[in-house]
């Protein structure tokens, strides 16, 4: 069973250090590459092509927002996951919208970062519980009351794959329950996105939640 590649991209290097330490002490995880700024990051990636770049957020010269923009470009296989102290919805919504699959605190519990890693590199959504209300929230107040989105263009399928998606399921997963083509749901996913104008998974969930196939608590 091969490992998950992960590269570390953090200005401090003894918290590099310690997220090396850590990744390469799971026996199916390992590091395979670091950088202290977001160009550095960026060209690192496109060289190692990792399964998952664990991004901080401020970084000199290149912030993590503009290098995951950049490296889902050109990487677009490979998943990134913020790392940051920053708890503001702002930070969540910027680094989603770049295309960022997973965002945790660095307060956060050293298990959780391994349960978040291995949950991005399936192909998951994880977004930190402590933010993750936050943006919940946030997309509530920004659609407007009793309004209901324009479905009746979707097919079933499509408005199904949408649904799942913003509900964090992975891609390969959903294809797996609907006995299809990881190729097919890609399709509906797209189809779907742009008969819709959705063009970030940020939009796909505050589409959901117009949609109401969302609950929030």
């Amino acid at each position: 069973m091969s490992k998950v590649r992960v590269f570390l991209a953090d200005d401090h290097p003894v918290v590099r250090g310690g997220l090396r330490a850590l990744v390469d002490a799971q026996s199916d995880m390992e590091v395979v590459g670091e950088a202290g700024d977001g160009l550095a990051t960026v060209q690192g990636v496109q060289e190692l092509r990792p399964d998952v770049a664990l991004m901080d957020l401020s970084m000199p010269g290149l912030g993590g927002g503009e290098a995951t923009e950049r490296i889902r470009q050109t990487c677009p296989e490979v998943r990134i996951l913020a790392l940051t102290a920053h708890e503001d919805r702002g930070y969540l919504q910027l680094l989603l919208k770049a295309g960022a699959s997973g965002y945790i605190l660095k307060r956060a519990a050293a298990e959780d970062l391994v349960r978040a890693i291995r949950s991005v590199a399936a192909g998951d959504v994880y977004l930190d519980p402590a933010v993750a209300g936050q943006l919940i929230s946030g997309l509530v107040r920004r659609a407007p009351a009793g309004t209901q989105a324009p479905g009746a263009d979707l097919s079933d399928r499509e408005a199904e794959v949408l649904r799942l998606i913003a509900q964090g399921h992975a891609i390969k997963q959903i294809a797996a329950d609907l006995e299809v083509s990881v190729k097919t749901i890609e399709t509906y996913k797209a189809r779907a996105s742009e008969k819709m104008g959705l063009r970030s998974r940020a939009d796909i969930v505050r589409y959901a939640l117009r949609r109401g196939w969302l609950k929030s608590e």
